[in-house]
């Protein structure tokens, strides 16, 4: 088994954390991977980290960006210049576990489904887990993702040599869940493996921990990217509402 595995980063600000989670990719039990990182216009050390580690991994690829484009763009970036057989995703600030890449190829063998995603740890900025621990579904379909995104970015496993590449749209928020719904239009569900094997690092400044701020984000994305009628995208945005809630109780 030596298929390769296309890494999508994205990176802001990020020279705090990127060495750790460069580091996670480079311990991974399966080898055959290329982590394209495009920096979206940082203003801190993060060019300069990065390709301090690329003289020494040629398995990572940097494309600084001249001006900050949004995450969006900037995974696209990455998708564009992606060659291999599965796309996975993996922000800058997040970690994953050794058999993350091994076992995501394995369950997608094995089950068929050729879109998986995992459980994961969640940590504050300082890697400690004061938040338990999110537990995915077994499967998700396209109308489970407009109620609540289970799939978080750094867990997503996607085999593109039969599902294809697609692109996120180019929405300052949401573009995840966007890009997970073009699949799910085509395949009847994506499979949830429960064992926790990342680490999503909760930072404090993130928009996603402000419910208020995503709202219209959030209405928006139902009504001008999915074309839903009023009456759809309010019985989705009241899921949507109620389940982001309890997803951070704790």
């Amino acid at each position: 088994m030596n298929e390769l595995v296309s890494i999508i980063t994205p990176s802001y600000n990020s020279a705090r954390y990127i060495t750790a989670t460069i580091e996670s990719v480079q311990n991974q039990t399966y080898p055959f991977w290329e982590m394209l990182i495009v920096d979206d216009g940082s203003s801190d050390e993060t060019a300069a980290v990065v390709n301090a580690i690329c003289q020494k991994e040629p398995r990572v690829k940097f494309f600084p960006l001249t001006k900050n484009v949004g995450p969006a763009k900037a995974r696209n970036v990455a998708i564009e210049n992606a060659t291999g057989d599965y796309m996975a995703f993996l922000d800058a600030d997040d970690i994953w576990f050794p058999d993350f890449i091994e076992n995501s190829i394995r369950t997608i063998k094995e089950t068929g489904i050729d879109f998986v995603f995992t459980s994961y740890r969640r940590s504050n900025e300082n890697m400690e887990f004061v938040y338990s621990d999110f537990i995915v579904p077994e499967k998700v379909s396209y109308t489970d993702i407009l109620k609540t995104n289970s799939i978080s970015c750094l867990t997503a496993f996607v085999n593109i040599n039969t599902l294809g590449k697609k692109f996120m749209p180019e929405i300052r928020k949401r573009q995840d869940m966007g890009l997970w719904l073009q699949y799910l239009k085509e395949i009847p569900f994506a499979h949830g493996i429960k064992e926790p094997k990342a680490i999503y690092r909760i930072r404090e400044n993130s928009l996603s921990r402000n419910k208020k701020n995503l709202i219209k984000y959030q209405w928006q994305f139902y009504r001008e990217v999915e074309r839903l009628n009023v009456l759809e995208s309010g019985y989705y945005m009241l899921h949507w509402m109620y389940r982001g809630f309890m997803k951070y109780r704790n």
